[in-house]
């Protein structure tokens, strides 16, 4: 059985700010282009049975620029719909919902995006790992996508409810894996970049 690669796509201006970036297709800024670039030493020397990307431009850049530029779009990989927070930061929506949390209340809809809960992203990501099943048996499946959706699944992967995924901070532009002990699935690594060069 394979490992499960998981990269969480490069910095965007609204992932630098903390604005929750479901649907809005925005591009990688320089800074996220360089973590996606900064990704292929990683991954250098890996063959995979199966690589799959979101089909959202942010996602797709970073898997071209880690070297993965063959990676299929896999639409149940795209980001959780934020609803009506979309593009709005935690610190803003607390000024009117202080209790408010993302992992067990969901979102509210919005005019353009109709919001999804913990449980309907749990349903989503359930589909990724059924689908991915048999390309496991053959060897690593790589997932590039984004940070709140890749929590959901690797909780999924280790048998936890979706809302578990709060427990697994994923930082932008870095590489996880998730293998198997003893058959169990477990974290074998987590939120990995590429050592810092050596100062002289």
């Amino acid at each position: 059985m394979g490992d499960l690669l998981l990269a969480r796509h490069g910095e965007t201006e609204w992932s630098r700010s903390g604005r929750h970036t479901g649907g809005t297709d925005l591009p990688l800024t320089p800074a996220g282009e360089a973590q996606a670039r900064s990704l292929a030493p990683l991954l250098a020397g890996r063959a995979f049975a199966l690589v799959l990307s979101s089909p959202l431009a942010r996602a797709r850049r970073t898997a071209e620029l880690a070297g993965l530029a063959g990676a299929e779009p896999e639409p149940d990989l795209r980001e959780w719909d934020y609803g009506a927070y979309e593009g709005v930061t935690t610190a803003d929506i607390r000024t009117t919902r202080p209790d408010w949390d993302l992992w067990t209340d969901g979102v509210p809809p919005g005019e353009e995006f109709p919001g999804e809960s913990p449980e309907q992203v749990g349903v989503r990501a359930d589909r990724v790992l059924a689908r991915i099943t048999a390309a496991l048996e053959e060897g690593d499946v790589m997932l590039v996508a984004h940070g709140h959706l890749l929590r959901v699944l690797t909780a999924r992967r280790l048998g936890l409810p979706p809302s578990h995924g709060r427990l697994f901070r994923l930082e932008t532009g870095t590489l996880s894996r998730l293998s198997l002990e003893h058959g169990s699935p477990v974290i074998a690594e987590w939120n990995t970049r590429p050592p810092a060069p050596a100062q002289d």
